[in-house]
């Protein structure tokens, strides 16, 4: 095989182990996740769980407005970043903003989707104790 042939071949594999290990997948967000408590409790005590359950996995928590908080997760050199609407019925988890996620618009890092799979189940217990 000629040098340049060799060379045309280690650069097609060099391609195919950095795609290999960019997996991505299509954005994930959480829509209108009812919230199926009883009992009495207010809105307030959503906020709170919804805090309580980020800040368990190194969510950074910010309310912006009744019904509505930012949160950030800084890991390594990633940062992920969502808006969290909420009522006393039902939440929401959408993406916001991240970097170094290789977010093209629709699909994200398939490392991010585990991430807010985390945050939805950590709230959903949170939420199961009010």
């Amino acid at each position: 095989m000629k040098p340049k042939n060799i060379l045309y071949l280690l650069l097609a594999a060099a391609i195919a182990v950095l795609a290999a290990g960019c997996r991505t997948a299509p954005v994930m967000d959480i829509e209108e996740s009812p919230i199926t408590v009883s009992g009495k409790y207010t809105q307030d005590d959503v906020r709170k769980a919804i805090i309580r359950a980020g800040a368990s996995l190194g969510w950074r928590m910010k309310d912006i407005k009744p019904g509505h908080m930012e949160a950030t997760l800084l890991i390594r050199k990633h940062m992920a970043k969502v808006d969290i609407f909420y009522n006393k019925s039902n939440y929401s988890i959408k993406y916001k903003d991240s970097s170094n996620l290789n977010y093209d618009g629709a699909n994200i890092h398939s490392n991010y989707n585990g991430w807010i799979q985390n945050l939805d189940r950590a709230i959903q217990a949170q939420l199961a104790v009010l």
